[in-house]
């Protein structure tokens, strides 16, 4: 999927994203006491107030039927996937900022499909996405720590993040196997990559890359 357009490598991320969330959703909604269980929510008085009205929709948004919760959960893990996928492309690499862009964008339409908050949707909306974006940023720090690359990737997190941009992964065991690391990036020639049977067309797009991105070429 990495060497598709950008638009055709999200959609089908949102895609699959939405299909697993909506499983997912539904699998939890046949589970909750509006969806499976014979005491339904009671309804609120016709004259409960605003605040009231707001947490009776949270109940029901986070107590909903099988179909309800799949949409909900649909939008939210499809949003994800996909926001994920469009910042993994621009940045280059899956990081923190854009972990919790796709975060806010997903908590975000999962508060405004789900109809649950105050009597402000948009409020509601960007104060959800925030709580999912820190949740998410800590999540993803947590993980960092307790999974610290070995000291050999170090020296290949260039090399790594460059063949990741031009759709190469694949290649990266070729790299590992000639001792091709960041330090010989700005050293890397034609034949260099002929031997570690790396084929013309991937060749001419590395070194091409390598010139064009001053980083690369300044790597040591």
């Amino acid at each position: 999927m990495a060497k598709q357009p950008i638009h055709i490598e999200a959609a089908v991320s949102t895609a699959v994203g939405a299909v697993q969330g909506g499983a997912l959703g539904g699998l939890m909604g046949s589970l909750t006491a509006d969806g499976g269980s014979p005491f339904p929510i009671p309804q609120p008085p016709s004259n409960a107030n605003s605040d009231a009205m707001a947490s009776f929709k949270q109940a029901q948004a986070l107590a909903a039927g099988p179909l309800v919760q799949a949409r909900n959960f649909a939008v939210m893990t499809g949003a994800n996937a996909g926001i994920s996928c469009v910042m993994r492309r621009l940045r280059g690499q899956e990081d923190i900022q854009g972990s919790m862009t796709a975060a806010f964008g997903s908590g975000a339409l999962f508060s405004i499909v789900s109809g649950m908050g105050t009597p402000n949707p948009v409020l509601n909306a960007i104060t959800t996405g925030v709580a999912f974006a820190v949740f998410q940023g800590g999540f993803f720090m947590i993980g960092q720590k307790f999974s610290k690359p070995s000291s050999e990737d170090t020296y290949y997190s260039l090399t790594r993040s460059m063949l990741h941009k031009l759709g190469l992964e694949k290649y990266e065991k070729n790299f590992r196997k000639g001792l091709l690391n960041d330090q010989t990036l700005p050293l890397l020639t034609d034949s260099a990559l002929r031997d570690v049977k790396i084929p013309p067309g991937p060749r001419l797009l590395i070194l091409d890359q390598i010139k064009r991105d001053p980083g690369l070429v300044r790597a040591k």
